[in-house]
């Protein structure tokens, strides 16, 4: 019976915990290490990029959504695309109605109600936690979604592989008023210490002056 429970995915374990969304976590633990820093003056989102195999071109892990708004996620890299695209098209939508940026909470929502279906019916959850940062009326946000659709707000998250040490890195060196510079130091510092030294990270960062997401240019722990 416990075998037959772990193979429905709609179904809770004996424990009362959705075994399938449990598995979607697990994936996304293995995911590449990445990071949302929030600070007075900008949100940093920050993604390790693994090396590949030779002549591959490692996959891109910082994401444009809107003008306002970046993406990054760890986890199977299709399931964080598809993810991204969602959010895209939510985003469209919204200026084609509205004719107004789309609130970056409200994208979040969005997408944690997507996910959310995909824990009630006979799907597989996607194997994939999302980071959206973005600034508008509301000022600077951070948000994270994870695979069952729950959404948190924070000054700083750590998904993917070693989030807890990296988090544990990021807490102690953590200041509201960091510099970019201070930030991407501090991040890379993270990233080092699950993943070695000199590791490339793919940043993207929005301002609470310019209120526009942009790719920074990629650098090395």
């Amino acid at each position: 019976m416990a075998a037959e429970f772990s193979r429905m995915p709609f179904f809770y374990n004996q424990d009362g915990r959705l075994v399938q969304v449990d598995y979607a976590l697990q994936a996304v633990a293995r995911g590449s290490t990445t990071l949302g820093l929030k600070t007075n003056d900008f949100v940093l989102l920050s993604s390790h990029v693994k090396p590949t195999r030779p002549l591959v071109e490692p996959a891109e892990k910082v994401y444009v959504v809107d003008d306002h708004v970046g993406a990054t996620g760890s986890g199977y890299i299709g399931d964080v695309m598809t993810l991204v695209d969602e959010v895209r098209v939510e985003a469209q939508r919204h200026r084609l109605v509205y004719d107004t940026p789309p609130d970056v909470g409200m994208l979040a929502r969005h997408l944690g109600r997507f996910l959310h279906q995909f824990t009630l019916y006979a799907v597989r959850p996607y194997g994939a936690s999302v980071l959206l940062a973005g600034a508008g009326e509301l000022g600077l946000q951070l948000l994270q979604v994870d695979p069952s659709g729950t959404t948190f707000r924070g000054s700083g998250f750590v998904i993917g592989a070693g989030a807890e040490e990296a988090l544990d890195v990021i807490h102690k060196g953590y200041r509201p008023d960091l510099s970019v510079e201070e930030a991407k130091a501090l991040v890379a510092s993270a990233v080092g210490s699950t993943n070695g030294e000199a590791q490339p990270i793919e940043h993207g960062l929005v301002t609470r002056e310019s209120r526009r997401f942009r790719k920074l240019n990629g650098s090395v722990a």
